[in-house]
């Protein structure tokens, strides 16, 4: 889940409301969904949100979301924005990254605090809308160091600067952090930050660049030139972005302008000018951003009172709306709600009926049992469920509940898994993965096959803390599957790990057999091979002549792979082998 950090004194100033202390806006900030994990050096909050709400990446977001709450603010705003004095000219793009969009900020004053700011929502939508800038990335510029072309096109605004692409040896720049020029090749084989994003490009036939007058002064996705480089100073801004997706990068400038102009900046659209020979679907068309236009959604009156449970009046209706940054107008039994340009969220009227209810206070709502001529009862799954969980506590676990989502990476590679051997009847947690198709964080791409990656990461995040480590969870697993109706198969999974100096196939096993024995299955441990575990020290679960699972130590490459410098001995299981 995205974390920002919230020095709480400049969030009082932002809202206005220097009267509240710490608890209060702690209460207020829980209220509006936001977590708070703890205090960092600099004493500032770590607020934890769900990663919808992606304008609440920066303090200014949060505390335009206090406003709301509070009731100072009230319906949409849209920032005033003057006429284009620059265009963006797109001429010979790379194909594989065909789009850009940018804003110019001007009149800030560029505190420690508004660059801190600045540079924090900038990494967190990387790391989330721009898939760590695979999807879109931001480039800040300061606008006082460019120089304009002439726009090429009558008509056009005044100044203007272009992307293109450039092949890996043909220009040169000097990048931040940098004191001499460098090729994009050189940045990519010498700079740190060029390392670190090289496979963003490094398969391309010609690198994304970005000129003005005097030359080259970007090369995303990758890094910034130096003369461009923004610090206290800076008064006038250049907000770029390029990226895969036209949405995507649009709605991702939205939201730096709103954060940009809570502190005082006045925005100016650009112009983007795709040539007509431009490899996009906005070829010879020109673009006016940052695109503020809103959209609305269609919501009765009945399904708003339905979903929260409580009758409302239309004016209660419309208030709440308000009150969560929206606009609504009633139109005989429905609503039409407009939405500001900086949620990307709201993809559906359940999304805005959630607003509404929220601004109602969910904490207000009295709870009722449900009108239905049934009681409920536990299903007998969630009692076995149960009943292995005390074991598993009984035998010295501490029991878990890990995210039932998790990356690629975490739940193939770094457990030595071939990430492109899916089999569902191969190794346990080798099977065909259900993916997400847009995900917004690339921690999160997919539903884990087996759990045992799970514990190993909390091992891996718990290393600062005291040995023996006894970790287990109960909980989901998924692979694709053709036979089932809906083409996913489901299961409910049993992993447990010890990790300790003197972790050993004879403890896992051990516990296994306790296990067994508690819910009268016959246990039976033929030896396999399986690429997590040592060979040799890894052997099947079999439970009355079942295979459900595997037992053994953990291999030395998965252990330095999570920085883990003690034995680790583990088990995983279908639960559905203990009925």
């Amino acid at each position: 889940m995205p974390v920002v950090n919230v020095a709480p004194d400049e969030l009082r100033a932002l809202t206005g409301h220097e009267e509240k202390d710490d608890d209060e806006l702690r209460s207020d900030l829980f209220d509006l969904g936001l977590e708070f994990e703890g205090w960092t050096e600099d004493d500032e909050m770590q607020l934890e949100f769900a990663p919808d709400r992606l304008d609440r990446l920066s303090v200014e977001g949060i505390a335009r979301s206090l406003r709301y709450h509070y009731g100072d603010d009230r319906g949409v705003y849209i920032p005033n924005a003057n006429d284009a004095d620059w265009t963006i000219e797109v001429r010979d793009q790379p194909p594989e990254r065909p789009y850009v969009t940018g804003a110019i900020v001007r009149g800030l004053d560029m505190s420690d605090d508004a660059l801190e700011s600045l540079i924090q929502v900038q990494e967190k939508l990387h790391a989330t809308m721009g898939r760590q800038r695979a999807k879109g990335a931001i480039g800040v510029h300061d606008l006082t160091m460019l120089k304009g072309a002439p726009a090429t096109d009558e008509g056009r605004a005044n100044k203007s600067i272009t992307y293109t692409s450039v092949a890996p040896d043909e220009d040169s720049f000097v990048p931040l952090d940098a004191d001499a020029e460098m090729t994009p090749a050189d940045v990519l084989d010498d700079h740190p930050t060029g390392e670190k994003y090289a496979d963003l490009v490094r398969s391309l036939d010609r690198y994304p660049a970005i000129y003005d007058a005097i030359g080259m002064f970007s090369f995303p996705p990758v890094i910034n030139g130096r003369r461009t480089e923004v610090d206290e100073g800076s008064r006038d801004l250049l907000i770029e972005m390029t990226g895969t997706d036209q949405w995507t990068i649009d709605h991702m400038c939205n939201i730096v302008c709103y954060a940009l102009s809570a502190r005082g900046g006045q925005v100016e659209r650009v112009d983007v000018d795709y040539g007509a020979d431009t490899d996009s679907e906005y070829a010879g068309q020109t673009l006016s951003r940052p695109d503020f236009s809103v959209r609305s959604k269609t919501v009765t009156h009945d399904r708003i009172e339905s979903i929260i449970g409580v009758d409302m009046t239309a004016e209660a209706v419309v208030d709440c709306a308000e009150r969560a940054g929206l606009d609504a107008e009633r139109d005989g039994d429905a609503y039409e709600v407009e939405i500001p340009p900086y949620r990307v969220d709201v993809l559906h009227p359940l999304d805005v009926i959630d607003d509404i209810g929220r601004a109602y206070g969910f904490n207000e709502l009295e709870p009722k049992y449900p009108d239905v001529s049934t009681v409920g009862g536990r299903h007998e799954r969630s009692r076995l469920e149960d009943a292995a969980r005390d074991t598993l506590v009984g035998l010295g676990f501490e029991d878990l509940l890990n995210f039932h989502m998790i990356n690629e990476a975490e739940n193939f590679t770094r457990c030595n898994l071939d990430p492109d051997q899916t089999d569902a009847d191969g190794p346990v947690g080798a099977a065909e993965p259900v993916t997400i198709l847009e995900p917004y964080s690339e921690d999160y791409t997919m539903l884990r096959t087996w759990a045992l990656p799970s514990l190993l990461m909390v091992l891996e995040n718990n290393t600062h803390r005291a040995y023996p480590q006894h970790l287990a969870e109960i909980g989901l697993a998924a692979h694709v599957d053709d036979s089932e109706n809906t083409g996913v198969a489901e299961h409910r999974t049993v992993a447990g790990v010890l990790a300790r100096t003197d972790a050993s196939y004879e403890d896992a096993k051990a516990r296994l057999q306790a296990i067994a024995d508690a819910f009268d299955t016959d246990l039976a441990t033929p030896a396999t091979q399986h690429p997590t575990f040592i060979d040799g020290r890894a052997a099947e679960v079999v439970l009355d002549g079942e295979s459900v699972g595997v037992v053994g130590e953990i291999h030395p490459k998965v252990l330095v792979e999570h920085d883990l410098e003690l034995p680790v001995a583990a088990f995983e299981l279908r639960l559905d082998g203990l009925a």
